[in-house]
């Protein structure tokens, strides 16, 4: 039995417009998925998803997920234990050599499902390296980070980035621009994330950012001004002190910045009132700065806020279901003790 767990993650700035090439910096957090796999003498798969659902569910099937079980659960929920861990189990058995390989997987998660803090990504990356490892190949994190990817794009029909699992894989912060991607270093910052409870179709939500490119040319112009404002975060990272805490003055420049990126993606067309609510609840409680996270409609915002006062507004912000602090995860994917 090999048990690994992954972070989630959420954006600094650069959702939507690293589609588009522009650079993204995505950063680790410490809420985490994860996945133990046993192998089987057979070939098929059981997976149990404890933790995705407030009932959980037990599914089981073998070849690939074509002919998928009547199970009483949310559609969301069997893709997230069917589609996703299938891609995993497929990319682990192609790593391996093990066509036939079979697995008892459990998947246990504290992070919100579909609410952009890369559930999906974690579950995926947390499987491949269970899975590879319970069969005796483990992958060095460059190609468990590639076949996440793979695996991501498979369920998501070529509309994900690779942002999300190079992130999870890696930890920390990282910098994805197109296929480059590399780790970055960053100070620890202090992370408040508010979640409303829902999620954005994704697809949905990034088609229509297309539209407005391919029609407006000020659209087009504003995903390209998300990339500016990206460079000009990355600059200030890279002078701050990795791993200490970060200075007041950096987190009101980055905090500013975070403020500008919610604007612009909100004028892209891809917030929402729950989402807009908590933002300015963040900044009137005194976070350095706050924006959505993710593909937006609905899910998750994320803010700068050393102190409390963030985190309690949140959770007195109508429309707002949680809240909690999230720590800078250093360490991407790890294995742990079963």
């Amino acid at each position: 039995m090999t048990v690994c767990e992954a972070p989630g993650k959420v954006y600094l700035f650069g959702e939507h417009a690293v589609v588009y090439g522009e650079p993204a910096v995505p950063a680790a957090i410490e809420r985490r998925a994860a996945v133990t796999a046993e192998p089987r003498s057979d070939d098929h798969v059981r997976v149990e998803a404890e933790d995705l659902s407030l009932d959980g569910f037990t599914v089981e099937y073998s070849g690939g997920t074509g002919d998928r079980p009547d199970v009483d659960v949310p559609t969301p929920l069997v893709e997230a234990a069917m589609g996703y861990v299938d891609a995993a189990v497929e990319q682990a058995r192609d790593a391996a050599d093990a066509p036939d390989a079979g697995f008892d997987i459990t998947v246990e998660s504290d992070i919100p499902l579909g609410a952009g803090l890369g559930s999906s990504a974690a579950v995926v990356v947390a499987g491949i390296d269970a899975a590879t490892r319970a069969l005796g190949e483990p992958l060095d994190r460059r190609e468990l980070a590639e076949r996440a990817y793979r695996a991501e794009y498979e369920v998501q029909d070529g509309q994900a980035s690779r942002a999300d699992t190079f992130c999870s894989t890696m930890g920390g912060a990282v910098r994805v621009e197109g296929d480059d991607c590399e780790p970055i270093e960053a100070p620890n910052l202090p992370f408040v994330v508010g979640f409303d409870g829902g999620a954005g179709d994704t697809g949905e939500l990034v088609a229509g950012v297309g539209e407005l490119r391919e029609e407006y040319g000020f659209a087009a112009d504003t995903v390209e001004s998300i990339g500016d404002l990206v460079r000009t975060g990355e600059d200030l990272l890279e002078d701050a002190d990795p791993g200490a805490d970060p200075s007041p003055e950096l987190l009101a420049e980055l905090g500013e910045l975070m403020d500008f990126n919610h604007g612009l993606l909100a004028a892209l067309g891809v917030s929402a009132r729950s989402l807009d609510a908590m933002v300015w609840a963040a900044r009137d409680a005194g976070a350095r700065g706050a924006k959505l996270t993710g593909a937006g409609g609905g899910g998750c915002i994320v803010a700068l806020d050393a102190t409390g006062a963030t985190e309690t507004a949140l959770s007195f912000t109508q429309g707002c279901e949680e809240a909690f602090r999230a720590e800078l995860a250093t360490e991407g994917v790890r294995v742990v003790e079963p």
